[in-house]
């Protein structure tokens, strides 16, 4: 060979991709990571474990419990035998033809209407009320929520000593300004015991509906209101163009759970009048009360508990379907 410079060729083998092997290798990355996604997964279900299991076993066994119930003789008896006879829609059919029923449950729409008129009334004018600062607004809006914190046991007693025909305070202060010479039967007249649990009840209620409702109050941008009063804008237009459909979904939310609420009141109507006088103020809730308690009649009060129950879901969809559609127009 010369001294001449040669050209070398590189012949190095040129590395070759095998197919097979790499789509194996991405296969088990795959199924690694599918298994790491499945036990994440599995980690968060279990975490939902203890309270799925409390709610079937202390919501949902006993609702079912009650329906089943209401298609049973379910009597004392059976407590110690475990047998009771299946009998159809026979306690359903004996309720609905009830007269005592029929009262009870125009009994119910009266207080639940009541109740929820002046709850949300009341409620709404202390919210905007309390909206505005002054000296001592924080411990008058605390001081306004112990007949929420109260038993209602307690209040319930309370009242019934305060509305005593004889020697409540209530009727010694109308002889005493000379407005009443006997005084109210406030809780022995057939209609006026209506009237004083329907006060008693909006008492309770008005803690609850001024504060959601002033927390309601509280998201509303306080620009808008000077918007408002830039373009002229008194208070009442105010309140009609910028609270009241800002305060909407809040007034939704607090509707919906003061009607399933009052639907089911049972300790107020229970410790100040017992359902009476003459059943006057007896509702669906007492009466229920009263069949399974009083009577033994674990059937037939379960019938009435599950009607009870069908209307406040009733009542709920509707509104909420209502309230949706009046957002959408």
């Amino acid at each position: 060979m010369g001294s001449r410079s040669r050209q070398v060729t590189d012949l190095s083998p040129i590395p070759r991709t095998d197919t097979g092997q790499d789509d194996g290798t991405a296969a088990a990355g795959d199924r690694v990571v599918g298994r790491a996604r499945f036990r994440e997964r599995l980690a968060r279900s279990l975490f939902l474990v203890p309270a799925a299991a409390y709610l079937l076993l202390f919501f949902g066994y006993p609702i079912v419990k009650n329906v089943v119930m209401s298609f049973q003789q379910y009597t004392v008896t059976t407590f110690y035998t475990g047998v009771a006879a299946f009998v159809g829609l026979q306690n359903y059919a004996e309720i609905l033809s009830s007269d005592l029923f029929s009262k009870a449950l125009l009994t119910t729409v009266l207080f639940t209407s009541g109740s929820i008129i002046g709850q949300f009334a009341i409620g709404l004018a202390f919210a905007l009320f309390f909206r505005r600062r002054f000296p001592l607004g924080g411990v008058l809006r605390a001081l306004l929520l112990l007949p929420w914190l109260l038993p209602l046991v307690v209040s319930g007693t309370t009242w019934r000593w305060m509305l005593d025909p004889d020697t409540g305070v209530v009727n010694t202060v109308l002889r005493g300004l000379h407005l009443s010479s006997s005084g109210i039967p406030w809780l022995t007249g057939t209609s006026q015991a209506l009237v004083s649990v329907i006060l008693i009840n909006i008492w309770v209620g008005i803690p609850f509906n001024t504060a959601i409702l002033y927390g309601g109050l509280q998201d509303i941008p306080p620009h808008l209101y000077e918007a408002a009063k830039l373009d002229g804008a008194g208070p009442l237009a105010s309140f009609r163009h910028v609270t009241w459909p800002l305060l909407r979904p809040v007034v939704s939310v607090v509707l919906v759970l003061g009607v399933v609420y009052t639907l089911k009141v049972l300790d107020i109507i229970l410790v100040v009048t017992g359902g009476g006088p003459a059943d006057a103020t007896e509702t669906l809730a007492t009466h229920s009360y009263e069949l399974s308690f009083q009577q033994f009649e674990f059937g037939r009060g379960a019938a009435v508990s599950n009607v009870l129950i069908v209307l406040s879901l009733l009542f709920a969809l509707v509104y909420l379907r209502a309230n949706r559609r009046a957002r959408n127009i």
